[in-house]
């Protein structure tokens, strides 16, 4: 008996109190400050250096430097930091919020701005260059003989 009046007053205080659970479509879950979610880059300082490539853990950061492209799998990335730690650049850093679930693994690409074309060397500065360089290379041959 005393144990049917305990369940009836806990079913009376949760019927008449507000319920503990959060309404989470309607009102978006506030993560702490400190949270890692998913891993962000501001591709315009990115140097595509490829050092967070090689310090993830899980393979999910994928960098071409000849395309200028960095890549994330989110699904496969377990929010470890190691390659916001090791950027040099500073260009990585954690969202706190995190991956939105989705059906299929997708690979996030971003793509950084082409490099300026490399000025051209002025022939004469060439033309000097080989000839110091042809002139080394006689001044060796000359001190082996």
């Amino acid at each position: 008996m005393a144990s049917l009046m305990k369940f009836t007053r806990f079913a009376l205080k949760n019927l008449f109190s507000k319920p503990v659970t959060k309404n989470y479509p309607a009102q978006p879950r506030d993560y702490p400050e400190r949270t890692r979610g998913s891993i962000r880059i501001d591709i315009d300082n990115c140097i595509f250096c490829g050092s967070c490539m090689r310090k993830c853990p899980s393979g999910a950061i994928t960098v071409d430097r000849g395309e200028r492209t960095w890549s994330i799998e989110r699904m496969g990335c377990v929010q470890c930091e190691n390659c916001v730690n090791s950027c040099p650049k500073k260009c990585l850093y954690t969202d706190v919020n995190y991956t939105e679930p989705a059906q299929e693994k997708v690979v996030d690409t971003y793509k950084g701005a082409p490099l300026p074309p490399k000025p051209a060397m002025d022939p004469e500065k060439i033309a000097a260059l080989k000839a110091a360089a042809a002139a080394k290379k006689a001044a060796a041959a000359k001190e082996v003989e």
